[in-house]
């Protein structure tokens, strides 16, 4: 594993013998196969479409597709196992079949959807509860031999924001994710990227003290990834909706770059990646 000499993170990563190369920001693309998501719910909900827009996508630029079959905005309706693995089986093999050199993510909670996908192709899992909510999940990263996304979520998609609370949120995620790397470690799993969950049981003025202090999390030494992409921390503030936030989505990655991020989860590919080439010519000239 070769890491980064500034941050002293991995600058590669295996997937599933695909190789990540970290040493520019990668562009991560959303494929919610869900129809009700916050932003493109039933957008892709065909395997026609999410064929369509992982294309797009690809050509666009995204080194990773993260392939979503449970919603997890606030409140969002709960699924169960079956009807998770029903939306997603038939999408993620043909996209692994059409796109075999794509690096393909899952998110998913559930350590026996993690099976099943690694078994039908997926490079890497990508966890919103970092194991909170299947104690099963570590084990099963483990036995896998796939790289791990652990995410910071306080509670559970539907109670997330019922109030969320923090004395100092920097501390409390680097606390978190610290505690949850080491249970990884002793379990043999390396591979891990960290993401600190922004919008996930956290308030507007939670999420903006984090991003303040985004660096905080580079003492952890493993690569960020970061998912603002059109999030209500975005459009709340600029008092507008999830359609009409492109542009302050891109400004707001830009501050993510500028802070070390390794890898943006986006809706809008072309338009991160055009933001990470600028960020990093800007970088080249000092």
């Amino acid at each position: 594993m070769i890491k980064n000499k500034n941050l002293n993170t991995p600058i590669t990563i295996d997937c599933n013998s695909k190789l990540l190369d970290l040493s520019t920001p990668a562009i991560m693309g959303i494929l919610n196969l869900t129809d009700d998501s916050f932003y493109d719910g039933g957008q892709h909900n065909s395997i026609k479409k999410a064929l369509l827009q992982t294309e797009k996508m690809l050509d666009d630029g995204a080194k990773i597709i993260d392939i979503g079959a449970y919603s997890s905005r606030p409140k969002s309706k709960h699924i169960y196992l079956d009807e998770e693995w029903q939306r997603l089986e038939k999408t993620l093999q043909i996209i692994n079949k059409e796109f075999p050199q794509a690096i393909v993510s899952v998110d998913t909670f559930r350590s026996e959807i993690a099976r099943r996908s690694v078994d039908n192709g997926a490079d890497l899992i990508n966890d919103i509860s970092a194991g909170n909510l299947d104690l099963e999940m570590f084990d099963t990263v483990a036995e896998l031999h796939v790289p791990y996304i652990i995410m910071h979520m306080q509670g559970t998609p539907q109670s997330m924001q019922d109030n969320p609370h923090y004395n100092c949120i920097e501390k409390e995620v680097v606390n978190y994710f610290y505690v949850k790397i080491k249970t990884l470690e002793q379990k043999g799993v390396n591979n891990i990227i960290i993401d600190p969950g922004f919008g996930f049981g956290k308030t507007l003025e939670h999420n903006y003290q984090l991003l303040n202090n985004l660096e905080e999390l580079h003492t952890l030494e493993l690569p960020l990834l970061v998912g603002i992409s059109r999030k209500s921390m975005i459009y709340k503030v600029l008092e507008t909706d999830a359609k009409n936030s492109l542009n302050g989505t891109t400004a707001i990655h830009s501050l993510c770059l500028s802070k070390g991020a390794s890898i943006l989860r986006v809706h809008d590919v072309k338009e991160a990646v055009e933001c990470v080439k600028l960020i990093n010519f800007a970088k080249n000239q000092l």
